[in-house]
């Protein structure tokens, strides 16, 4: 039961993931921990050895802050398998499409999932600003589609917005709520399918007024961070945040948020456009608005 309602199906605990960036295996990471057999379809062989790696690793952190046993870890690392062909997800109950924020690699997904998993499953995205509209009418089962999005780190964010679509069907909405607060025992934040949903629709104009500054002359991203982390108490300022997110996500979330409501607010600043046209992304590529080499 969740927030009053009954789910009569079954609980959910077959999972699918897709993709092994941060999101996906975070998402995988949080699902087998909570006891889910988790299931994880990758695009390229070395990810098969890769992706193990990095959510081990993780799980080993957690091990050395005493977050989780290393019964607990094993146990995690043990409801985890691997597979590059995406049939392999045929038998899954619920299946989380994490690749990258590109619509047309995402409208294909969807297509192709609908073709493999069975009629009952559900199929959700964690996009941060695509619509669930758009995603859904790639299947033949819009009523069973509907957005689940975790925030990154997928293992220590609290909150997961939970965007059905006008096509979803009130038991699948009910269903999912439960798995993110039941199951998950993460905060489930309902939310109409708009661009940005809540929170991206309010972070990102934020995150590109702070890049405006920089861009200008303004300041510079260590003033600009100092300001709003000992100004505001904010634990990270914009610019550390945006090198975080990666900066390619929050050009395409960017891009999302203009094509849905056309206001200046939501342009890519041209700094932010050539960033991410010379590889700057961030962490994840060792420079960005700071350098992490």
């Amino acid at each position: 039961m969740t927030n009053g309602v009954a789910t009569t199906a079954h609980p959910i605990e077959r999972v699918g993931v897709v993709g092994s960036g941060a999101m996906g295996a975070g998402i995988v990471e949080l699902c087998a921990v909570r006891g889910l057999d988790v299931r994880l379809a990758v695009s390229r062989e070395s990810s098969l050895t890769s992706a193990p790696q990095r959510i081990a690793a993780s799980l080993n952190r957690r091990v050395a802050k005493q977050k989780l046993t290393e019964d607990e870890r094993d146990a995690a690392l043990a409801r985890i398998s691997l597979t590059t062909d995406l049939a392999d997800l045929g038998d899954r109950q619920l299946v989380i499409e994490a690749v990258p924020e590109d619509e047309s690699i995402k409208l294909d997904l969807f297509a192709t999932l609908d073709k493999v998993l069975e009629p009952d499953a559900i199929l959700a995205s964690t996009t941060s600003a695509i619509t669930i509209t758009k995603l859904a009418r790639a299947t033949t089962r819009p009523q069973r589609v509907l957005g689940i999005h975790f925030f990154n780190p997928v293992v220590a964010m609290p909150l997961v917005e939970l965007v059905p679509t006008l096509l979803t069907d009130q038991d699948v909405s009910r269903r999912a709520e439960s798995f993110i607060a039941d199951t998950l025992d993460r905060r489930p934040l309902p939310t109409q399918d708009r661009s940005g949903f809540v929170v991206n629709a309010l972070l990102v104009p934020y995150l590109l007024s702070a890049i405006r500054m920089v861009e200008s002359g303004f300041s510079s991203a260590e003033l600009v961070d100092q300001g709003m982390e000992l100004g505001c108490a904010h634990p990270m300022g914009p610019l550390r945040l945006c090198d975080m997110i990666g900066l390619d996500v929050v050009a395409a979330a960017a891009d999302a948020l203009y094509g849905e409501f056309k206001e200046p607010l939501y342009t890519p600043p041209p700094l932010l456009s050539r960033m991410v046209e010379s590889g700057f992304l961030g962490r994840k590529s060792g420079r960005g608005f700071y350098d992490y080499a």
